[in-house]
């Protein structure tokens, strides 16, 4: 195998962004020869995109259309697929893909709810020689690579606390408008913690690791008229005693991202710009069991932490090519899917302590997630979709 032929199974705004990506020859390893979506004018978009890029460079392949996945998926023209569909479907299409012998690389999250994950990554492992992969185009970011380099090689210390702030997600009313499936229980399963913050989410325990409690105070349609949370700030306790703040909303206008790490030998700071790290002279732990003055506190340096050799500003095209490389040279993928859950289990645990009224302790109740879930996918507003989602909640309503 020269190149991977994939097949990107849904060409809405993301799987079309990452069409344009390949053939834009940003992706010379990969070829696309398939699409699925149940939108014709979508296919007829992605066929568009195709033509002009052949134009220029006449090797690349015509591509086969399909309305629906399963076809794509046995068709017997792909190598791995792309799955870029609404959320509860993302497990659905990735079995299906491991099951037919193909790689998988999918979007975020990696499913609504943690129990269908779960099975998603038992059929992964059922395949040892396919790759599952999952769209944390975050990860290949210098400043995120550094800080994690940082904190996991124990330079500062401990970890005492841990703040991030992000609310540069601002979306108007007109872009929830823009899809009957958008901020609904049965059509997306949440709001701003499953959509937009899936990224943070995982940068966050990729980063500092997985908090072992949770208490979140979820606002549900606060800035928009949508039923679910647009508002979120959440505390969490960390098995060594740390704590930590995540702060979330598509409200604000204009936002802000600041990720802080307070560590026993100083304080990191990324703005998403830059990494500042404020290091301490001594260690805090050290400092106050040995000084004696009482007002007297560690002197501090401000660094402007160097990022060079961490990561890359390749993003989504660089989690492809890694895909790649993995396929064709036994190179690594950038985020094995098996640790989507991770993440999905923070925005899960949040989820339900809003909606019980208290903290809830990692790992969680699965089940009694779903069952709450279900419950709001029963009323949700998104009416023509629910008796499938409660019956099985992979159903295909829509590619």
């Amino acid at each position: 195998m020269e190149k991977v032929r994939l097949g990107i199974i849904g060409v809405g705004n993301m799987g079309t962004a990452h069409l344009n990506n390949i053939m834009a020859r940003k992706c010379p390893e990969i070829e696309v020869t398939a699409v699925a979506d149940l939108d014709t004018a979508r296919l007829d978009n992605a066929r568009a995109i195709v033509d002009k890029a052949r134009a220029e460079h006449p090797e690349i392949p015509e591509i086969a259309t399909f309305t629906d996945a399963m076809e794509l998926i046995s068709s017997g023209q792909v190598d791995a697929i792309l799955v870029a569909v609404p959320h509860y479907d993302h497990p659905r299409y990735c079995i299906a893909g491991l099951q037919a012998g193909l790689h998988v690389m999918s979007e975020k999250p990696a499913g609504v709810y943690a129990e269908q994950v779960r099975e998603l990554i038992a059929e992964a492992d059922k395949h040892p020689d396919l790759l599952y992969g999952l769209m944390f185009n975050q990860r290949t970011n210098p400043l995120y690579a550094k800080m994690r380099d940082m904190v996991q090689s124990g330079e500062l210390g401990q970890i005492r606390r841990t703040s991030w702030i992000i609310t540069n997600w601002y979306r108007p009313q007109a872009y929830y408008d823009s899809g009957s499936w958008r901020a609904t229980w049965s059509g997306e399963g949440g709001g701003v913690l499953l959509n937009q913050c899936p990224h943070n989410l995982d940068l966050w325990q990729w980063i500092t690791g997985m908090p072992c409690k949770i208490s979140a105070n979820l606002h549900f349609g606060k800035w928009h008229d949508i039923e679910v949370e647009d508002d979120a700030t959440v505390y969490v306790e960390y098995p060594n005693g740390a704590t930590g703040t995540f702060i979330t909303t598509t409200g604000d206008a204009p936002g802000a991202n600041r990720f802080e790490i307070v560590m026993d030998g100083g304080t990191l700071i990324c703005d998403g710009n830059s990494l500042i790290l404020r290091k301490l002279e001594m260690p805090e732990p050290e400092f106050s069991k040995t000084n004696k003055v009482a007002f007297a506190a560690p002197k501090v340096e401000t660094i402007t932490v160097d990022c060079t050799g961490f990561g890359s500003n390749d993003q989504h095209v660089g989690i492809l090519n890694a895909l790649a490389d993995a396929i064709l040279h036994g190179g690594k993928l950038l985020a094995d899917g098996r640790e989507g859950i991770k993440g999905l289990t923070l925005s899960n645990a949040m989820h339900l302590s809003a909606w019980l009224g208290k903290p809830v302790d990692l790992p969680m109740d699965d089940a009694l997630f779903k069952e709450e879930l279900m419950k709001r996918v029963a009323t949700s507003r998104r009416k023509e979709n629910v008796n499938s989602v409660i019956s099985d909640t992979s159903a295909s309503y829509n590619i």
